[in-house]
């Protein structure tokens, strides 16, 4: 075996252990994806949708934040194109997410632009090697179990919502605030990390009484991004 040969089965058998690692860490929150889809089926269904459409919603988009806003807006009578601008808006932190992430995807934009699609909050944190760089392995790994629970969730509760009974009874109402706090704490044990959570904490707040669903969380974006530009210009 040539020594070319021998570097590519090194770099497959890295690439296979650190997504059954990001597999395994990204299990514990398929579980509670799985839970709030569920939740999401149900009210979906209430709004309006029809099993397939609310099927086809979490397919297609898979974040929560979006499709609740979306399903939310519809409910309470508005329009499409309201719903839409808002999930739009929800999910306005990915844009400095995927700068960040950039530099660790290889090829051209479109492969790029097509690894980036596995880009989920709990994946993009837990992938972070803390210097700037991501493991885009782990980072499919981790994804990949909470794509399926999504699913899983959707289909469940648009299906057999009737079953259910009173999501807020189940306690499922409680799922997503829990989950963004398990993400949040994971990543409070980095000072920096910890200065840049406080400030755009302080701008969300700040904004949410007065600003449209969507707006304080571009904002505080911002704040992710002054964190990054320090953290680059610090390693130097």
């Amino acid at each position: 075996m040539s020594d070319v040969e021998i570097e590519h089965r090194e770099t497959l058998i890295t690439r296979r252990a650190s997504f059954r690692s990001g597999f395994r860490a990204g299990a514990p929150y398929a579980a509670a994806g799985f839970f709030l889809s569920l939740s999401f089926g149900v009210l979906a269904r209430e709004a309006g949708f029809s099993a397939l459409a609310a099927i086809a919603f979490s397919v297609v988009v898979f974040a929560g934040s979006a499709q609740f806003a979306a399903v939310s807006i519809i409910a309470g009578g508005g329009g499409a194109v309201s719903a839409v601008a808002a999930a739009a808006l929800m999910n306005s932190r990915f844009l400095p997410m995927g700068l960040a992430l950039a530099p660790s995807l290889p090829g051209g934009w479109l492969r790029r632009a097509a690894q980036g699609q596995t880009v989920v909050d709990s994946s993009w944190a837990m992938s972070n090697l803390g210097d700037g760089r991501f493991d885009r392995w782990f980072l499919f790994g981790s994804t990949a179990p909470q794509y399926a629970g999504w699913i899983a969730g959707t289909v469940l509760g648009a299906v057999g919502g009737d079953l259910l009974g009173d999501i807020d009874a189940l306690g499922l109402d409680a799922v997503y605030p829990a989950f963004f706090l398990s993400l949040l704490f994971a990543e409070l044990t980095n000072p920096r990390a910890r200065a840049v959570a406080l400030a755009g904490g302080l701008i969300a707040l700040a904004l949410a009484p007065f600003t449209p669903a969507g707006i304080p969380v571009l904002a505080a974006s911002l704040a992710a991004l002054a964190g990054l530009r320090r953290q680059r210009e610090a390693s130097a």
